[in-house]
């Protein structure tokens, strides 16, 4: 029987409202200032209510772009950025889940000592290495590139070790039958592994597309063209103005526009992404 402390949940709805409130709050105000003209917005006195100029923000925002610090149209930044974020996302999931099939079901001279090299690389991420990093993709004339953008951000010690530890918990009979039925590793691998593994591929690609649409410094570092800069990269240039006031209407747009491909990922993989976290049986 569960006891019934009134005071009790009513504390524990306050501190989640509050929470609530407190993560939703600079959206609603992101999303208000969206609607409004430059004037109210730089004021300093917006109401709280949505304006009427939401269509010309949005459509100057997605098809125009700015006027001063940055001209790219949101539209194609969101297109860089989503071709980024997948890339990243897919390639770490290629490399991370062959990593940790061959270090699961391979036996080979220094297997483990392989295993921790790649996991100490969670103590060097881009911003620790980002100076050598630099040098090789200028140096193989990757700037102002998708390949330069994705490839030096596609590995993964946190996916291998991820893949890893769910191929540690496959039944070893699976692997026996595959071997009596005459299948190799690369068959056992698509056959067996790739349809067990697809909600742990799924919790991965959310966690590594929302890490590669987030990324600020790298992009900023090796685009120097506006044709090139990501969604991130965008709004920071429309807030770097010298003399002139910030389009604060259109950045806010920009902002609106950059929540909204992270979280349609997250609403339309939860299941299996929460599945994939969760579960350790299969």
């Amino acid at each position: 029987m569960v006891e019934h402390r009134p005071l009790r949940d009513f504390l524990a709805y306050a501190i989640l409202i509050f929470g609530v409130f407190i993560v939703a709050f600079p959206v609603y105000l992101a999303v208000i200032a969206s609607t409004h003209d430059a004037a109210t917005v730089v004021t300093g006195n917006m109401p709280l209510s949505p304006g009427t100029h939401t269509l010309e923000n949005y459509y100057r925002a997605i098809f125009v772009g700015g006027s001063r610090a940055s001209r790219e149209p949101v539209g194609h930044m969101l297109m860089n950025s989503f071709i980024s974020a997948t890339g990243i996302a897919v390639g770490k999931i290629i490399i991370s889940i062959l990593s940790a099939f061959a270090v699961v079901y391979f036996r080979f001279p220094f297997r483990k000592t392989a295993f921790w090299i790649i996991f100490i690389t969670l103590m060097l991420p881009v911003e620790v290495r980002i100076y050598p990093t630099y040098k090789v993709v200028a140096d193989l004339h990757l700037l102002d590139t998708y390949a330069g953008l994705i490839l030096p951000l596609i590995a993964s010690a946190t996916g291998t070790l991820l893949f890893r530890q769910f191929f540690m918990t496959v039944p070893e009979e699976l692997l026996e039958a595959s071997k009596i039925d005459g299948a190799g590793p690369f068959r056992f691998f698509k056959d067996t592994l790739l349809p067990l593994s697809v909600t742990t591929i799924a919790a991965l690609f959310v966690i590594q597309f929302i890490y590669g649409w987030n990324q600020y410094l790298w992009p900023l570092l090796i685009t120097t063209q506006d044709s090139m800069q990501t969604i991130v990269t965008g709004i920071k240039k429309m807030l770097t103005t010298t003399d002139e006031l910030a389009e604060w209407q259109l950045a806010m747009a920009t902002a609106v526009l950059a929540m909204l491909p992270p979280v349609a990922v997250v609403i339309l993989m939860q299941r299996l992404f929460v599945r994939g976290l969760v579960e350790t049986e299969k």
